[in-house]
C-alpha cells in the first residue's frame, strides 16, 4: 500500500487526493475544477461493460468511471477520452498513481472528433456521463472548466449519442447517465442513430422521493427487437 508522502508527489497546487474505497485505489482532484459525484458512481455501477473487450468513457473528467470499471473487472482496457486539458492531465496522473497505465489510457481530445481520433467500431462498450444543462444561460464565464462540465457548451447530447454509435462494433453497449426531465430527448436521440434501449433505471435522491432526479439508461448497438429491462 502506498504512504500518504508517496501519493502527494502526484498532486500540483490546489488538488487533493480522495479514496476511491474500491481496491485500494485514489484519485486526484481539484474542488475549484471540478469533483466527480454520486452520478458517475452509479453509472460505474450500472453499465455493462466488456469484461473481456474494450471500454471508452466519453468525457472522463477526472478518470473516475474507468476506474471504478476496472476494479469490477468490467473491461479488458478502458479509454477515458477528455477535452478539457488539466482534466485529463489529472486523469493521467491517477492512472499512474494507481499503477494502471496498461488497464487504462486517458486522451485529450474531443468527443466531436472522435472520427480523427478512432476508428469506427473500435470498442465493445461505451460510458458517458456528460453535462446535463442546456446552453449557458447566461453564464459569467462560460469557459471555466466546471461550467464546461455541467452545461452543454463544448457538446450536445447528440454529440454524444452520435459518438457513442460510431465508437461501437456491432452488439456493443452504451451505457449514460442523464437528468430524468430530458428522457424523452434522450431516448429519441438514442434511437435517432440506431441504437435498441435495452436497459432503463430510475433514480431516486431518496426513498420518500416521488419524482426521479435521474436515469441510467443502456442502449445496445444492433441489439435487435428484444424486451426492455
Amino acid at each position: 500500500m502506498r504512504t500518504r508522502d508517496e501519493n502527494e508527489k502526484w498532486l500540483k497546487p490546489g488538488e487533493r487526493i480522495d479514496d476511491l474505497q474500491c481496491r485500494g485505489y485514489d484519485i486526484i482532484q481539484n474542488k475549484e475544477v471540478f469533483c466527480f459525484g454520486m452520478d458517475a458512481v452509479l453509472l460505474a455501477d450500472f453499465a455493462t461493460g466488456a469484461p473481456n473487450g474494450s471500454v471508452i468513457d466519453l468525457g472522463t473528467g477526472t478518470g473516475v468511471i474507468p476506474m471504478l470499471m476496472q476494479a469490477r473487472g468490467k473491461g479488458r482496457h478502458f479509454t477515458g477520452l477528455e477535452v478539457q486539458a488539466y482534466s485529463a492531465d489529472m486523469a493521467r496522473r491517477s492512472v499512474q498513481m494507481n499503477g494502471l497505465e496498461t488497464e487504462i489510457s486517458v486522451v485529450e481530445g474531443d468527443m466531436r472528433q472522435v472520427r480523427e481520433l478512432f476508428k469506427p467500431g473500435s470498442f465493445s462498450a461505451v460510458t458517458s456521463n456528460p453535462p446535463y444543462i442546456k446552453g449557458n444561460h447566461g453564464l459569467e464565464n462560460e469557459n471555466s472548466p466546471k461550467n464546461i462540465a455541467r452545461h452543454e457548451i463544448l457538446m450536445e447530447l447528440a454529440d454524444v449519442v452520435k459518438a457513442a454509435a460510431y465508437l461501437l462494433g456491432e452488439g456493443g453497449t452504451f451505457a449514460m447517465v442523464h437528468r430524468s426531465e430530458r428522457m424523452v430527448e434522450i431516448l429519441s436521440t438514442i434511437s435517432k442513430y440506431n441504437l435498441s434501449l435495452k436497459r432503463l433505471r430510475f433514480v431516486y435522491p431518496k426513498t420518500t422521493s416521488k419524482e426521479s432526479l435521474a436515469i441510467l439508461v443502456e442502449a445496445k448497438k444492433k441489439g435487435g427487437d428484444g424486451g426492455l429491462k
